[in-house]
């Protein structure tokens, strides 16, 4: 049993119930258990969460589903059993936070959902991720990552110029609803701690696709103009793209046009600063193809690593284009320990993501605690609630 009173972030002693499996709920939950909140993961009796099953393998456990859940406690239950809804309600009596990722009405029909809990447990706080969120017409439709991918938007700003739609290569999908899921119950626990009432959580994929759509909805409404597949250059910014060298790419981030007059005496080409079409931000977004094929003309004649160098000289933002192995060997990434190791045995050699939230009053998370057996605390947790 975990010492719930340790204080290992700002969130410590928030007990959270979580229903969620797969990758946007378990995400969320994640993020707060770093932040110092207990989570109780709440799996499906018999197979527990579907990503137990997902590959890779380390010595039969899953790597997808360690890398999500180190930390958490699990209890297995079967809520169509009289007895395994008890203990749930009384979990749920302890509780600060449920999280669920079921499509909208399940909860209700279990006798679990907002409007029968928030009667029970005034002090609540519900948080729920689905595909579409709990309103509007799509909200009973199923959805995976790719396909709110897709009809976010995301996937059709995605790839090379003249390409098909791209799937980003993580699971943003997931990724960001988790990420808003999380901000959102932060922020009704601050809105407890005022008021002392709990609140309903709603987030939608789909939502969360079209609110990191960043500009293009902007470009979209004020010019007309639906945007479409650039590769990796900026839309509004330039040079701000991947270029090509004499071994790779070397990312050039130029934002303002001081930046591209050391750029250009970087790169021995200081007379095209004053060149009519690259004098300033917007003439050079109308020549951008000129100009990345003047600047790529001077970089192909060296290799990456030269040109990092003279360009951090400079202080011209700029890095390689790196694979997940050269970013999991990153000593910067090393040092802000988001490389982390995991306390158990049974899965070495896996190393996971760390936190990226550093807090000034906690010790950073240099080891990640093991993930939980499928029903592993069930004996503590009914100890615990006297059952």
């Amino acid at each position: 049993m975990q010492d719930i009173t340790a204080p290992r972030g700002p969130l410590a002693g928030i007990v959270v119930v979580d229903l969620t499996r797969v990758l946007a709920g378990p995400f969320a939950t994640m993020v707060l258990h770093d932040l110092g909140a207990r989570v109780i993961k709440v799996e499906r009796a018999g197979a527990g969460d579907d990503a137990r099953g997902f590959g890779p393998f380390v010595d039969g456990r899953s790597a997808y589903f360690t890398s999500l859940n180190c930390g958490k406690e699990s209890i297995a239950l079967d809520l169509d059993v009289a007895a395994d809804r008890a203990v749930l309600e009384r979990l749920l009596e302890r509780a600060d936070v449920l999280v669920e990722n079921f499509r909208p009405g399940t909860m209700d029909r279990l006798g679990f959902g907002w409007d029968a809990l928030h009667v029970r447990h005034p002090g609540l706080i519900y948080a729920a991720v689905s595909g579409f969120g709990r309103t509007g017409p799509y909200s009973a439709r199923p959805a995976y990552d790719m396909v709110v991918q897709g009809m976010g938007g995301v996937m059709s700003v995605t790839g090379e110029d003249g390409g098909a739609p791209t799937r980003v290569g993580v699971s943003v999908g997931d990724l960001t609803a988790g990420l808003f899921l999380a901000t959102g119950i932060n922020a009704a626990l601050f809105h407890r701690a005022a008021t002392g009432e709990g609140m309903l959580v709603d987030v939608g994929m789909l939502d969360s696709q079209v609110a990191i759509l960043e500009n293009a909805i902007a470009r979209y409404t004020a010019m007309g103009e639906v945007p479409g597949p650039i590769g990796s250059r900026h839309p509004s910014i330039t040079p701000f793209a991947a270029l090509r060298t004499a071994d790779g790419e070397v990312i050039v981030a130029v934002g303002n046009d001081k930046l591209f007059v050391a750029l250009c005496e970087v790169v021995g080409r200081p007379e095209l600063a004053a060149d009519p079409r690259f004098v300033d931000n917007h003439a050079r977004c109308a020549h951008v193809h000129e100009l990345h094929e003047l600047l790529e003309q001077a970089l192909v004649t060296r290799p990456t690593a030269a040109w990092l160098d003279a360009l951090e000289a400079a202080g011209i933002p700029s890095g390689p284009v790196n694979d997940v192995a050269a970013v999991v060997d990153d000593p910067h990434v090393r040092a802000r320990h988001m490389i982390v190791g995991i306390d158990d045995p049974r899965v070495a050699p896996l190393r996971v993501a760390g936190n990226p939230v550093k807090l000034s009053g906690y010790p950073d998370l240099e080891v990640r605690p093991a993930a939980p057996d499928l029903d592993e605390h069930r004996s503590a947790l009914l100890a615990e609630l006297g059952l």
